[in-house]
């Protein structure tokens, strides 16, 4: 798919990529303060025709946060919704790739997804692990 390989080559000359398998790519971003977090993009099968990304970024090891604080900070923004994968606590949010501009519609939504994430991982207590 020809809109996927313009995401990761997007992400790959932008951001350090820490693995790379068929159809996902995890990588580091800087934030604020000298921070840096983690984000992932991955292809999701195609929905009526349209392929899709999942953008998330991990908050912390969910048996170390209060996930009902972090589903009421979550709850009061526009992007990204909580989930737990693989006990990492962590907000997604997902973009179609019809005819995406990439710049415009699937980093502006990443770096406020990263953005909020490392604000989280900062308010609940879990230090820069991620």
């Amino acid at each position: 798919m020809t809109i996927w390989n313009d995401v990761t080559s997007f992400v790959r000359l932008r951001y350090e990529v820490l693995e790379d398998h068929d159809g996902w790519l995890r990588f580091r971003l800087p934030t604020e303060d000298g921070r840096t977090q983690q984000a992932t993009v991955h292809l999701l099968p195609d929905h009526s025709g349209v392929a899709w990304a999942e953008l998330s970024s991990p908050v912390g090891w969910a048996d170390r946060v209060d996930l009902r604080r972090l589903l009421e900070l979550v709850g009061a923004e526009g992007v990204g919704g909580a989930a737990i994968v693989d006990g990492v606590a962590l907000i997604k949010h997902t973009v179609p790739l019809a005819s995406l501009d990439i710049a415009e519609e699937l980093d502006q939504p990443l770096r406020t997804l990263v953005a909020r994430a490392d604000e989280l991982e900062r308010e609940l207590g879990q230090g820069d692990e991620f």
